[in-house]
């Protein structure tokens, strides 16, 4: 198990990697939100540990941020205020748990582990509490229903298209459920979310001492997906390096494990999902082209969620059943009023902000019907009211000197005070940071 710690306080950090540790859980810390940021970007977690009041980004926005950006680790909250209000603000961004400090490290330690578990058999048994089927009846999804019906009998790669949270995985398990290959295995993987040191073994495995601490042989993803469906999903996060091999693959059938010599057959059927623009990144070189044809063999793109409203009553009583299901809640319906009100909202985080604001509903409401005054769309700020708000905070500012300091500010909490890597951050030389930093009298 591998776990963040994120807390300001530099004791914290020492004693509980250190107790941690000593359990047999690897720990790595971070001393703001800004830096965890960063971390959760280039690693995997099974957890995080988070405090609720630091510098640069609380632990509330970064829990918000988490959500919305999709991560599902289980996350507990720790504070030194034994505050109510700050447990359910918590719990409402999505915490899984709420800790104050002084804690008793061998309680967190337990609480920790249960959580861990009970994600990953929640994930193993139901693939997750995401929407699990293709629900919608515009004319939009009628054609993408069409256009999965014809492509899940051929063997083509199909490449899915659209924006965060509309449903990518959802249409590629629709692909795999119609298929001739539907009784074997959907593997799927995160691009984006494995670090690109570990990729590459991810997807091909490894032999015994291919490199130091492979003690073992590691099956890849393609050997996994033999037989069944290899779920690519973020290929436009997928470095260049490793773009050619992948190429390879799919148009050899076959691959050899790092440090392995035997080549092995891969009967796969391959799918492919991206919210980048792969065109564009073909034409600016980030994307090799002759891959890029390979995949968009039969192209799906699924329009946001705002731009098919009719589909919104029909997705939140799926959810609301489902979730029912999940959480043995009593709760089974909505408001003719709750109903009007969540098809008037922009869900730029599409059927995965739908699924949150769901859920968190039906966590505090009081009642069997999910009213207005349940439906917290406060924290789901639209891109719309965000634009807004950086062209007032841009107006707001006194001088160009006040958007420089907090752009410094910013990028060493981002690197825990390393001015080295700030300034190269920053495109700026060390020397001139710290002439900067003496200038502004930036104290961290």
């Amino acid at each position: 198990m591998r776990v963040l710690l994120c807390d300001d306080e530099e004791n914290i950090r020492t004693l509980m990697r250190r107790f941690l540790n000593l359990d047999g859980i690897d720990c790595d810390t971070a001393e703001n939100g800004l830096s965890a940021q960063r971390m959760l970007r280039e690693s995997v977690y099974d957890a995080l540990l988070v405090d609720l009041r630091m510098p640069g980004m609380d632990g509330l926005s970064l829990i918000r941020w988490l959500r919305a950006e999709g991560f599902r680790m289980p996350c507990i909250m720790i504070s030194a205020h034994g505050d109510i209000s700050d447990a359910v603000s918590a719990l409402k961004e999505g915490a899984d748990d709420y800790v104050v400090k002084p804690f008793d490290p061998e309680e967190l330690t337990i609480k920790l582990k249960s959580l861990v578990e009970a994600s990953n058999l929640k994930n193993l048994v139901e693939g997750s509490k995401r929407l699990d089927r293709l629900i919608g009846e515009s004319a939009e999804m009628l054609r993408i229903k069409g256009i999965i019906a014809r492509a899940a009998t051929s063997s083509a790669t199909v490449l899915i298209t659209g924006e965060s949270g509309t449903g990518k995985e959802v249409v590629a398990r629709e692909i795999h459920g119609q298929s001739n290959v539907k009784d074997g295995p959907f593997i799927p993987i995160n691009i984006g979310g494995v670090p690109e040191n570990l990729l590459e073994s991810e997807l091909f495995g490894y032999e015994k001492g291919a490199f130091t601490g492979a003690s073992a042989r590691k099956i890849g993803m393609f050997e996994l997906a033999s037989g069944g469906t290899l779920f690519l999903d973020e290929i436009g996060d997928m470095p260049l390096s490793l773009q050619v091999k992948i190429l390879r693959v799919l148009q050899e059938k076959k691959m050899t494990r790092l440090g392995g010599t035997e080549t092995i057959p891969i009967n796969a059927r391959i799918v492919a999902a991206t919210n980048k623009n792969l065109e564009e990144m073909v034409k600016d070189g980030s994307f090799r082209e002759d891959l890029f044809y390979r995949l968009n063999v039969v192209r799906i793109e699924i329009p946001p969620l705002r731009e098919r409203r009719e589909d919104i009553p029909l997705l939140a009583a799926y959810i609301i059943k489902k979730l029912s299901r999940d959480m043995s809640s009593r709760i089974t319906g909505f408001t003719p009023e709750a109903v009007e009100m969540l098809k008037n909202h922009n869900f730029y985080g599409n059927v995965r902000e739908l699924e949150n604001i769901i859920e968190r509903a039906m966590i505090f409401s009081d009642s069997e019907t999910i009213d207005v005054k349940d439906l917290d769309l406060r924290s789901s700020v639209s891109r719309d009211m965000e634009k807004k708000e950086d062209l007032r905070t841009l107006s707001d500012a006194k001088s160009l000197r006040d958007l420089e300091r907090d752009a410094i500010v910013a990028a060493l909490h981002r690197w825990e005070g390393n001015r080295t890597k700030a300034s190269e951050e920053l495109g700026i030389s060390r020397r001139t940071l710290i002439s900067k930093i003496k200038e502004y009298g930036i104290n961290l």
